[in-house]
C-alpha cells in the first residue's frame, strides 16, 4: 500500500516540476535572444490606429456657432 503512495508522490512532485519548468524555459529562450520574440510577434500588428481625424472645434468658436444659431431661429420666427 504504501508503494502506491510513493508513486503518486513522485508524479505529482514530476508534474510540479514540468509545471515550474516550462515558464522558465520560455523566458530564458526569449529574454536570451530578443530576435525569437520579435521574430514571433514582429510580423503581427496587434494595434492599428485610425487615421487622425479633424480636431473639434474650440469652445469660443462653439458659442459663436451657437449664437448664430439662436439669431436664425430668431430670424425666422419673427
Amino acid at each position: 500500500m504504501s508503494s502506491v503512495g510513493t508513486s503518486k508522490g513522485i508524479l505529482e512532485i514530476a508534474k510540479l516540476g514540468v509545471y515550474v519548468a516550462i515558464p522558465i524555459v520560455l523566458m530564458y529562450t526569449f529574454a536570451n535572444n530578443s530576435s525569437n520574440i520579435n521574430r514571433i510577434m514582429g510580423g503581427r500588428s496587434y494595434v492599428v490606429y485610425p487615421k487622425e481625424a479633424p480636431l473639434p472645434p474650440l469652445p469660443e468658436e462653439l458659442r459663436q456657432m451657437a449664437k448664430e444659431l439662436s439669431r436664425n431661429k430668431n430670424i425666422v420666427s419673427n
